[in-house]
């Protein structure tokens, strides 16, 4: 088991799982998640690397904040516990909400990111997702977004509801009990899930800043887009035009939880990519 740390950061406290020694890797989940969503893949990775696995802002056991759901503020955390931890530099790898964080600080501060790792989600509203979009977003989105709705709503059926989310995210297979108990746990109470649904209320802000970062500036650092089930390959054909050096994969009958969901297939992509820090290559870029 990793060791938990509790660390303040921008006026708020998070908390932090910290496995292993070597060069950093940060892990960053989404909806509905908590750092347990890495559970599969952090020991492997611990093998050759440190791992550090917030509770994002608001969810889990970090604090139930006010505000701050913006990309550009959770950039800041990302920043925060890096400097926290005494990490100079990370690999970063995301997933769902997760990866406009990782992407605007890729941008934005491409010195503290090695490689980055970003999976089913989409990077703002860059070109590239129309054929994701074609239908309309998925219907949670509308949903989450309504300011004070969906909190109201669900206080009192929070586990059918993480459920649902569970189940689709893994294509019926279901995630551990124990894992499936600790994310429930996270989203139950009305405030746990305004935090929640604070994300989706900044989806517009985020995407604006990562629209900017884009135009100021190109996605220097290595990058691999991995998609499952729904986004597939939207995400990689978002960032194509704006990285220097972009790998995609799709992983097959996946679903979109893909660290609980296939985990061994993600460690098949995860290990040789971030492996390549070692080399003179790298070592020299970020000299």
């Amino acid at each position: 088991m990793p060791q938990l740390r509790r660390i303040g950061i921008n006026g708020i406290e998070v908390t932090v799982a910290v496995a292993g020694r070597g060069p950093a890797v940060l892990l960053l989940h989404g909806f509905p998640h908590t750092w347990r969503l890495w559970s599969e893949i952090i020991g492997p990775l611990a093998e050759h690397h440190r791992v550090i696995a917030p509770d994002l802002r608001g969810l889990g056991d970090s604090t139930h904040a006010v505000d701050g759901y913006d990309a550009s503020t959770l950039v800041s955390d990302a920043e925060s516990i890096l400097e926290a931890l005494r990490e100079p530099a990370a690999d970063v790898v995301a997933i769902d909400a997760g990866t406009p964080v990782a992407v605007l600080l890729a941008l934005r501060r491409p010195e503290l990111v090695r490689r980055l790792v970003v999976m089913e989600s989409l990077a703002g509203s860059l070109p590239g997702a129309e054929d994701f979009l074609a239908g309309g977003p998925p219907w949670w989105f509308g949903f989450h977004a309504v300011p004070g709705l969906a909190e109201r709503v669900l206080v009192g059926h929070e586990a059918e509801y993480i459920d649902w989310f569970l189940a689709a995210g893994t294509l019926g297979r279901g995630v551990p009990p124990e894992i499936r108990d600790a994310f429930v746990d996270a989203y139950t109470g009305q405030n746990a899930l305004r935090c929640a649904f604070s994300y989706y209320r900044a989806l517009p802000v985020t995407a604006r800043q990562i629209g900017d970062a884009v135009a100021a500036g190109r996605l220097t650092r290595p990058t691999m887009a991995i998609g499952a089930h729904p986004v597939g390959r939207a995400l990689e054909r978002q960032l194509r035009p704006v990285a220097d050096d972009l790998t995609g994969h799709l992983i097959e009958d996946c679903g979109h939880i893909i660290p609980l969901d296939r985990p061994a297939e993600l460690l098949r992509l995860l290990t040789p990519f971030l492996a390549a820090n070692r080399s003179g290559h790298d070592q020299a870029h970020d000299a």
